[in-house]
């Protein structure tokens, strides 16, 4: 097992602002002639929001937000922690991180706002659509 002094300084590495699939995101809206915020108080810290749309973007980890198994070709959520140190723990953070998302996603919704979450494995697979998606999105909720 690894001292968990390890496990902390590991964690206090990980990004939570300014990774790369974040970057290459806004990188591409930017070239697509979309302009957007990168800061901003609304509930969940978005990582990128068009105000005048009203769409609050979020770039999803896989691991972080519960996808890496599928990307995995797991059979299971279950069973990405068959392997790991520490089982209860990672489902039980992972598990309240889907619960948060899904809890954002509602007050966001409720607020008047269109939440468009993507993974971190499908901007790599797919940029050039998930940009058109919001740019149609963006286009389509500018008041005129």
């Amino acid at each position: 097992m690894r001292d968990p002094a390890v496990t902390s300084r590991i964690m206090a590495a990980v990004r939570n602002r300014d990774t790369r699939p974040e970057v290459a995101l806004r990188s591409a809206l930017w070239r697509r002639g979309l302009r957007y915020r990168v800061r901003t108080t609304l509930m969940g810290k978005p990582d990128i929001t068009f105000p005048g749309a009203k769409l609050a973007v979020f770039v999803d980890g896989d691991f972080w937000h519960g996808n890496a198994w599928r990307i995995r070709g797991l059979p299971s959520f279950e069973a990405q922690f068959d392997r790991m140190n520490n089982p209860d723990f990672w489902r039980a953070k992972l598990r309240k991180n889907m619960t948060r998302d899904a809890e954002v996603n509602s007050a966001l919704a409720q607020a008047g706002w269109t939440v468009y979450r993507v993974f971190e494995s499908r901007l790599k697979r797919d940029l050039d659509e998930v940009v058109e998606e919001i740019f149609q999105i963006v286009r389509a909720g500018v008041p005129r």
